[in-house]
């Protein structure tokens, strides 16, 4: 074990951590056991996403007993997506691996993704192939959502929601995950060019404490893939997508025009009897305002990428040995 006191580590694995005090000290050590099997120096981030029960105890206990764990707290919670980023910002490690504290994803999975990655990828993701969760309220809508992501995206992945993932640190460490966006991390290392492979992996019915997710996160994977999607097409251009719609009703509201003078000058029929002409200011209106809207966008976008990075958490204390400013 005594690579793990390497000043470098290779794998930096990360646990995202809320309410699961009853599961902390088996995860520990099955955590602790898979590394075990990696054969290479590693360290385990375990972040509390501001817990409410005796979770925070029971990592520091962790922390404690083990030289190769850390630990962040979080002032509140704020959502795993917070939590992975306050990992990954602390990580260390060339290679970062992710998975949850509930029991249900396996640790021992971990060698087999590090080999899958070793063959020339940059990001492996676990496919929860034999999932044990209740089919209509869990696995349905994770498979439409899975299939939508999916076309959407143009990175095709069976399983999104996995979080039992291994990445290439360079392809994540300039992410910056706000909302509920962990689960689009596969997408946005496929952006920018990541190799992507995907491994079924063993997936555990839960056995102690209540699931964190329910229905109402279909409504949030819909407006986090809009979110996504613009964030693919239009960040660095959103000119194109507000200008374009603008001009498009600015068009339409041109050609009304035009159609409403054709029926008083041809038809005799008057503007006071026509509903098109108000049609087409209203499209006028709407289109110059869209166009406007793209440019102070264009704006934002210059002043977003010129202002001091800022992390989008505060952490209350950190456990363990943390090199630099993170």
């Amino acid at each position: 074990m005594d690579a793990v006191m390497a000043a470098s580590p290779y794998l930096s694995v990360l646990v995202p951590i809320y309410n699961e005090e009853e599961n902390l000290a088996d995860m520990a050590a099955e955590v602790h056991a898979a590394m075990g099997l990696v054969g290479r120096t590693w360290e385990v981030i375990l972040v509390d996403d501001g817990s409410r029960d005796g979770s925070w105890k029971g990592i520091q206990d962790s922390v404690k007993q083990d030289p190769g764990f850390k630990a962040l707290r979080l002032a509140t919670n704020l959502g795993q997506s917070a939590a992975l980023a306050a990992g990954i910002r602390h990580a260390e490690g060339e290679v970062v691996a992710c998975l949850d504290a509930d029991l249900q994803n396996d640790p021992k999975d971990l060698p087999a993704l590090l080999k899958k990655l070793d063959e020339g990828y940059d990001v492996v993701s676990g496919w929860r192939k034999d999932r044990r969760d209740p089919w209509l309220t869990r696995r349905l809508p994770s498979e439409i959502a899975n299939a939508i992501i999916s076309k959407v995206t143009g990175v095709a992945l069976h399983d999104y929601g996995c979080t039992l993932k291994v990445y290439r640190s360079l392809f994540i460490k300039e992410l910056r995950l706000y909302g509920e966006m962990h689960r689009f991390i596969p997408a946005f290392a496929g952006f920018l060019g990541a190799r992507i492979a995907e491994l079924p992996v063993n997936h555990r019915p839960r056995m102690r404490g209540v699931s964190k997710y329910g229905l109402t996160r279909i409504l949030k994977v819909v407006l986090d893939l809009i979110t996504v999607k613009f964030l693919d097409e239009y960040i660095t251009k959103p000119i194109y997508l507000f200008g374009g719609g603008g001009v498009l009703l600015g068009g339409l509201g041109a050609a009304l025009a035009v159609y409403t003078l054709y029926k008083k000058l041809f038809l005799g029929i008057f503007v006071k009897d026509q509903p098109l002409f108000q049609v087409s200011i209203f499209f006028a209106l709407v289109g110059f305002q869209m166009i406007f809207l793209g440019l102070l966008a264009e704006i934002l976008i210059r002043v977003y990428y010129d202002i001091k990075d800022k992390p989008p958490y505060f952490i209350r204390e950190r456990v363990g040995p943390f090199s630099g400013q993170a």
